[in-house]
Formats: C-alpha cells, structure tokens, sequence
C-alpha cells in the first residue's frame, strides 16, 4: 500500500464535502508556503497560541516562525521553556492545552470524513477534543485514505514505525499508541479548521 499517494481532484472533492459536513472548516492550498501565509491570516494579534509536536508544522516553517517572536502572539511555548521546576513546568503544560488557538496535525483523513490522531502520551488531545477554542490542523493530502478502516491501518502500519523511529533518533526508547482519537463530528462550527495541502506533509 502507497501511504503516501496524493488524492485525486475527484477523492478531494469527496473529502471536503464530507469533511464540512462533520462540521470542519476546510482550508485547501497548493504548497507549505501557503500554508503558512495561510495561518498567518488565520491567528490574530495578541492571542495565545499553542502547538503540539508536529512533523508537519516543522516542514510548513511554523515552527520556527513562532520560535521567531515576529508574529505578534502569545507564545506559549515561553513560560514553559523558562520554568525550571519541573512540577510547575507541568502544570503550564497542561494549562496550555486551554489555548485560544491550538496548532498540529493529523494521522489520517479518511474520504467519509472520519480524522484520527494517534499519541503516545495525548496531551495534544485535550486541545483538540474540547479544551482549545480555535484548532488549527495543517495535513498534506498524502494523509487521505479511502475509508476509515484503511486510516486505521495508515497509522497501525505506516505511521507508527515512522513515529518509533524518529523518537529513538531523538534519544528515546521510541513509541507507542497511546491513544487513538476518530473524530467523528465537531458540534461546535468554525472551532476546527484544516489547511489541506496539495503535497506531501509529514507522516
């Protein structure tokens, strides 16, 4: 199976339609530039802004653009980075799960609409299940399978092991799935919003 097959016109077009109607604010570009011209739009002055680990938002050039202070945000990776108490640096960790925009990326996009996001230790999760008010989610349509079974797999076969690599890369003992989150359906519109991009991002 090629993980990484870019979607076609006609399982794009598929996609968004199931995508808003799930209640996802969809945002297509044609490249990482876009992307993150794209976000920078999207971020007022002066908010609190937040992100979790994230191959893709490397490669778009967020992440080195908010390390910047050039944006006008409340980084909240700061307060985080100075604490020096370890219990203290947690509980600022967890307290910028409540963001007012929360930033990362997705595992998976099935074409029904169903999105997955796979974590070891989900502290992602919270933001981007309830806690955060604005979401911002960047994917390449490398990231599009057919159904939810197969975005399933895309992460029980393709992801993992590339997650697990990267991490002993980084020194670590690897990875896991922690948590699998489908999301099936936003209630509240115009919290979520996805940058879809026409190439490939991440993994």
């Amino acid at each position: 199976m090629d993980w990484n097959k870019l979607a076609d016109e006609k399982i794009l077009g598929k996609t968004l339609k199931a995508l808003k109607e799930r209640g996802v604010e969809v945002m297509m570009v044609n490249d990482r530039k876009e992307a993150l011209e794209k976000i920078k739009g999207l971020i007022p002055n002066g908010v609190e802004v937040m992100n979790g680990s994230s191959t893709t938002l490397g490669e778009i050039g967020f992440v080195e653009y908010l390390k910047s202070g050039k944006h006008g945000w409340n980084n909240l990776h700061d307060p985080i980075f100075a604490e020096k108490d370890q219990q203290k640096q947690g509980e600022l960790r967890t307290k910028s799960t409540l963001a007012e925009y929360y930033l990362g990326s997705v595992h998976a996009i099935s074409s029904k609409g169903e999105v997955l996001v796979a974590s070891a230790s989900g502290s992602q999760l919270p933001a981007y299940v309830f806690s955060s008010p604005h979401v911002i989610w960047v994917a390449g349509i490398n990231k599009i399978t057919e159904d939810l079974d197969s975005a399933i797999k895309r992460v029980r076969e393709y992801v993992l092991p590339l997650e697990n690599e990267r991490m002993k890369k980084e020194g670590f003992p690897g990875s896991f799935i922690g948590k699998l989150v489908i999301f099936e359906k936003e209630m509240m519109p115009g919290r979520i919003t996805l940058v879809l991009v026409k190439e490939k991002l991440g993994f």
